[in-house]
């Protein structure tokens, strides 16, 4: 009787079929390894190009963040900050930048709004101590020093090279011996901090440590 087990014919085309089977699947397994490692660089290229981009649109201080006083009382009104950009950093329009505020009496704003086209003289709240709406604190741009438009069309870009004079206004809790925060968020790049100290004695200017 014949042996029903038998290989032997197993022919060159089943062969070829196997073979052929075999080749395919290690393609597509190389297909999804390599369609993994593509997805795993650019994602890593992306967050290079991330930091890159943040580390390289970030805002410092230029000299001291000066206290204002015009009241007459034993608080600060405004406050002055030098900002500039880091080396090598891009132009940055600050129309898109958060500011907000916080202090250790309880003080708290989480956006103090720009005033249109950052202008100082489209300040709605003028030295009026009154007025006890802390929504309504507002920021602009005191003075451009080194201005590479001053003689053009003048813009909202902070570029290299220049200085910005911010005033931003502090609410009625930024009192003698209050420790006050305001964290500067641009568009693009890391938030700024500035911690400083009011004073115990107040002149009508003076320097926040």
């Amino acid at each position: 009787m014949k042996n029903i087990n038998s290989e032997d014919a197993f022919t060159g085309l089943e062969a070829a079929i196997v073979l052929i089977a075999f080749v395919v699947v290690a393609a597509v397994f190389s297909y999804v390894v390599l369609g993994a490692g593509f997805f795993t660089t650019q994602t890593a290229q992306a967050t290079v190009h991330t930091g890159v981009a943040q580390a390289s649109s970030s805002l410092e201080i230029v000299g001291n963040v000066m206290g204002i006083a015009v009241s007459g009382e034993d608080q600060i009104n405004y406050v002055n900050v030098s900002v500039a950009l880091t080396a090598g950093g891009t132009a940055m329009d600050l129309t898109q930048m958060v500011i907000s505020y916080s202090d250790n009496n309880g003080g708290r704003n989480p956006n103090i709004n720009a005033t249109p086209t950052l202008s100082c003289d489209d300040l709605t709240i003028e030295l009026d101590t009154s007025v006890a709406d802390e929504t309504l604190l507002q920021w602009c741009v005191g003075q451009k020093i080194n201005d590479l438009h001053a003689d053009t069309t003048p813009n909202n870009l902070l570029e290299p090279n220049e200085i910005w004079v911010l005033t931003i206004r502090a609410p009625d809790s930024a009192t003698v011996n209050t420790k006050l925060t305001y964290n500067l968020q641009p568009a693009v790049g890391a938030v700024l901090p500035i911690t400083r100290s009011v004073p115990g004695g107040l002149n009508p200017v003076q320097a926040l440590y």
